[in-house]
């Protein structure tokens, strides 16, 4: 594990962010964990985890032009994201959506520099795929290319009528990589590492064998 994904993972449960437990999700599973970026809600945190995802674009060497934010998570992620490229020497334009088209002003559902180039999209988790279906084509439908999307999780299990993971189908369906900071094989390596953790590894590894899929 890098030290970016240690922080990463120590932050979100620190904020409670990430937690454990017993959680039923939408899809009627039940979860040994739960993950809800919204709660990374002050300066500090959003400084930290943005400064994560900026290691991870580098990592990973992602060729891109500007970033997209999808409403409404996405939003302060790819801000935070901007900013923290641009103090590295890595100034991009960003922009993000409205989840309804604006009548007056400026109008329209797109706010922020034009999108143009190769877009980076960056969210908190890929779930059933709509919000990242809609910035795909939003993206595409104003002639700019979908360079890749970035992600907080990738939860890396089937979906439920699928032997893939809802990242692995977007990869798929609209050959655009998937990059994450975090993955279930990495919750899972940091709670066998922690003592006051370990009582749910069980719990992971089960789940993981039950619905992971394939990296």
């Amino acid at each position: 594990m890098l030290p970016y994904q240690h922080q990463f993972l120590q932050l979100a449960i620190q904020k409670q962010v990430l937690r454990f437990g017993e959680f039923t999700l939408k899809s009627g599973r039940l979860s040994p964990y739960f993950f809800n970026a919204g709660l990374f809600d002050d300066g500090q945190s959003l400084l930290s985890i943005s400064q994560c995802y900026a290691d991870r674009i580098t990592e990973c060497k992602i060729s891109f032009d500007m970033l997209f934010g999808p409403a409404y998570k996405g939003i302060p992620l790819a801000t935070g994201v901007s900013m923290c490229l641009a103090q590295r020497g890595l100034n991009v334009p960003v922009a993000f959506n409205r989840k309804e088209a604006k009548s007056h002003g400026e109008g329209g559902t797109l706010i922020g520099a034009p999108l143009k180039g190769r877009v980076l999209i960056i969210d908190d988790v890929i779930t059933a795929g709509t919000a990242i279906r809609e910035s795909i084509e939003l993206i595409q439908g104003s002639g700019a290319v979908v360079a890749g999307i970035i992600i907080a999780l990738d939860r890396q299990e089937k979906g439920i009528d699928s032997e893939l993971s809802a990242s692995q189908e977007i990869q798929q369906t609209f050959k655009i990589p998937v990059y994450s900071v975090i993955g279930l094989n990495d919750v899972s390596q940091y709670s066998s590492q922690r003592a006051e953790l370990q009582q749910y590894q069980s719990a992971l590894e089960q789940y993981r064998s039950t619905f992971g899929v394939e990296q």
